[in-house]
């Protein structure tokens, strides 16, 4: 079974869209737990609620990584970040029997991607994304790295590149508002 999530419902068939890799494609996951943090964009909804209007595509934020057993790791890398991003938000999971593979290599584990439309076979409705990821890890099907768990290293790696990805987001305003609302601390010098 292939796993795909959606805030829309309703879908019958899932279309090609433009990635983050600029090509038309489909992602989907192998693990149903793995899809729960496309249910919302942090970017998107932070912006929508503070006002911020922006009609371009928006920026993508991605704040996951893999344990070595293969199992998805949140990491929040500020205070309460997945219960502002994901509490509250519903959505639907996808799934599909069949895909036809597009045979770009897509780099996370347990994913593929299709350039074809997909057919759906079921669909999950999800009424709480936050509680659905809490779940997922009560029963050890996901990791979660809280802020306050956070090492040095980590706090340092997270100071650079917040302030890496801020400079490189010229293009996008609705990064960089995010950003700013969210890292007030290490972007206190660039505004």
């Amino acid at each position: 079974m292939f796993y795909h999530a959606s805030p829309a419902g309703g879908i019958t068939v899932l279309e090609p869209r433009i990635s983050n890799h600029g090509v038309p494609l489909i992602y989907f996951s192998s693990k149903r737990e793995n899809v729960l943090v496309y249910l919302s964009n942090a970017i998107e909804k932070y912006c929508r609620e503070t006002g911020f209007r922006y009609d371009g595509g928006w920026q993508k934020w991605g704040p996951y990584g893999f344990e070595r057993d293969g199992r998805q790791r949140l990491e929040e890398y500020y205070p309460h970040a997945l219960e502002s991003t994901y509490a509250g938000v519903s959505g639907y999971i996808y799934s599909a029997e069949r895909i036809t593979d597009s045979g770009f290599q897509v780099q996370i584990p347990s994913v593929t991607a299709s350039r074809q439309p997909v057919q759906v076979t079921g669909a999950e409705y999800i009424p709480d994304a936050y509680a659905a990821i809490l779940q997922a890890e009560k029963d050890g099907l996901i990791a979660i790295v809280r802020y306050e768990e956070m090492t040095d290293k980590m706090k340092e790696w997270n100071r650079k590149t917040i302030r890496q990805e801020y400079e490189a987001a010229g293009n996008h305003p609705e990064y960089r508002h995010f950003l700013l609302g969210n890292f007030p601390d290490i972007l206190k010098d660039i505004k």
